[in-house]
């Protein structure tokens, strides 16, 4: 076999692998895609009755899976904004000053990374019955901000190693004080740092499944409303919620690609 042959091999292999790749990732997903447009109304919902846009106007009438997808939200939003405020405050102060214990804090940062969801999950559930918390929003809040704040300040630590502290220095020379430097010096060189900090700790929240449901009392959460039906079948409107989701996400990852293709247009 000459060479070009078998380039030609290998390039049809890696083809071939990168097609099972990608269908062994976005097969599930295209499962529930389709089943939201499944016209069946019995239980488990798997048999393919004909197609259908009827669950996404039903999706609207089940009330107790719009709040608890409303709750997911909340809670996403909140303990992202306070994991991102908490992160990047950690991640600033281990940067900048060298105090004794440090590489201690620094190693104790990834346990709740490494640690198992369920120990997590348990060692909270213990400490919010000891301090008498009743379960419910707040400690669902407080559990995601807990394994959130972690990967925020990995984020912003990673943007800070490349850091130039002699802007700030510059800055200060010329008048600024220590607030208005990390306002308008520090702060937009952390900024993709914690945006990325910021969408990681909202995934993450958005995502969660066994935390929550150590600590959510009588708070259902969407994906803990999902895990119930899946005890009597996934109802197509739950399906068609999950459809609406990732479309969601699809335009935000358009949108967010178009806005940096454009800006490198400009540059270029």
């Amino acid at each position: 076999m000459s060479r070009n042959s078998r380039k030609k091999a290998k390039k049809g292999l890696s083809g071939v692998f990168c097609a099972l790749v990608y269908i062994f990732l976005f097969l599930p997903i295209s499962v529930i895609v389709v089943n939201s447009t499944n016209a069946t109304t019995s239980k488990p919902y798997l048999s393919w009755k004909g197609f259908t846009l009827d669950w996404y106007v039903k999706l609207f009438d089940n009330t107790s899976l719009l709040q608890a997808f409303g709750n997911t939200m909340v809670i996403a939003v909140v303990s992202t904004l306070l994991a991102t405020i908490i992160g990047t405050i950690g991640a600033v102060g281990i940067y900048r000053y060298h105090f004794r214990g440090k590489g201690i804090i620094n190693g104790l940062l990834y346990i709740p990374v490494v640690i198992p969801e369920i120990v997590l999950g348990i060692s909270l559930l213990t400490i919010f019955s000891k301090v008498n918390i009743p379960r419910g929003m707040l400690t669902l809040i407080l559990a995601h901000v807990t394994f959130s704040v972690p990967f925020v300040i990995f984020n912003v630590r990673a943007r800070l190693s490349g850091y130039d502290k002699s802007i700030e220095e510059a800055s200060m020379d010329l008048g600024a004080n220590r607030l208005t430097t990390f306002l308008r010096i520090t702060l937009p060189v952390l900024a993709p740092g914690i945006a990325g900090g910021a969408l990681l700790a909202f995934t993450l929240s958005i995502d969660d499944v066994i935390i929550s449901y150590f600590v959510n009392g009588q708070t259902k959460t969407y994906p803990l409303k999902v895990m119930e039906s899946i005890k009597s079948g996934v109802a197509p409107d739950v399906n068609a919620l999950s459809t609406l989701i990732l479309i969601a996400t699809i335009l935000l990852v358009v949108l967010t690609q178009s806005g940096i293709f454009s800006k490198n247009k400009e540059h270029s």
